[in-house]
């Protein structure tokens, strides 16, 4: 069995802000592999913006602050190189896609980033076709961004953020002002990212539903340190993770706790709505057959 890629390494990581007097980040050491899709969860204030900025050089060379330790993405380290360099490998999409389009059409604002590197114009509108054709967004790029949904003002921002083809793709909150529908859509482009390129996801969410269906696993911060690590299942049956970090779990996990807190044990762990249903249908017939 080959031994699996390492696209993104902490080693010690410790960041404060400027001017402030303590560390948001806190000893960080952290792998993350090719291909994963990895979700970045918490309360308030642990750190996961911050850790998102980290990953793709905002923090320390935009922001400033003190920054020790080291973050290697794609072979390079994010305090070495500079942005426009970390850009061609590593896109970024933040929490409000409105603060991110401010051209008048949806092919202008996926070719804005290209055009600033000076690329070819042929392969500009080639890549940006490409890009639209994976957020789904083909036949929109006369519209302008002001007239479209939510979620597809945030395909709009991921389009541009894969123009260079990046490695690896950091969301912050990319779901957080968005419907559920728009939710459902945001998340099913990054899995297509992963699933059909081998694109490198990190998202900082708190959407427990679609983080238990779309991610290999989720890491916890609290206070700016990982408190856990592991698959959605393994992290929200932790009900002691649960209870410090204030996550909420998906709903059909809520309700096997509230079982299990009742003495009612079913076995697996099921974090999605049709496993759920299933396992509560054979403990049914289970009892059924039991009592005849």
């Amino acid at each position: 069995m080959n031994e699996r890629e390492v696209i993104i390494k902490l080693d010690d990581v410790y960041y404060r802000y400027p001017r402030a007097e303590e560390y948001v980040i806190k000893g960080l050491d952290l792998k993350i592999y090719k291909g994963e899709f990895v979700a970045i969860m918490g309360e308030n204030g642990a750190g996961k913006t911050t850790l998102c900025q980290l990953l793709s050089g905002i923090i320390p060379q935009s922001q400033g602050g003190k920054m020790l330790g080291n973050v290697t993405v794609c072979g390079l380290d994010t305090q070495d190189h500079e942005l426009a360099i970390l850009t061609q490998k590593i896109g970024i999409v933040l929490e409000d896609p409105e603060t991110q389009l401010f051209t008048t059409s949806v092919l202008n604002e996926v070719a804005f980033g290209a055009e600033n590197i000076e690329m070819d114009p042929d392969l500009i509108l080639e890549t940006a076709k490409w890009a639209l054709d994976v957020v789904t967004l083909n036949g929109y790029e006369k519209r302008h961004p002001t007239m479209l949904s939510g979620g597809q003002k945030q395909r709009v921002a991921i389009a541009s953020a894969i123009m260079m083809r990046p490695e690896v793709l950091v969301l912050d909150e990319p779901t957080s002002q968005l419907d559920p529908i728009g939710t459902v859509e945001v998340f099913e482009t990054v899995r297509r990212l992963k699933d059909e390129y081998n694109m490198t996801i990190v998202t900082a969410t708190h959407q427990s539903e679609a983080i238990a269906r779309f991610a290999d696993r989720v890491i916890v911060l609290h206070q700016g340190a990982i408190l856990a690590d592991g698959t959605p299942a393994e992290v929200f049956s932790n009900k002691e993770v649960v209870a410090k970090a204030f996550l909420t779990v998906p709903q059909v996990s809520g309700l096997f706790i509230a079982l299990q807190d009742c003495g009612v044990n079913l076995g697996k762990f099921p974090i999605l709505l049709e496993d759920g249903i299933e396992m509560l249908q054979k403990a049914a017939v289970k009892g059924e057959q039991t009592h005849e």
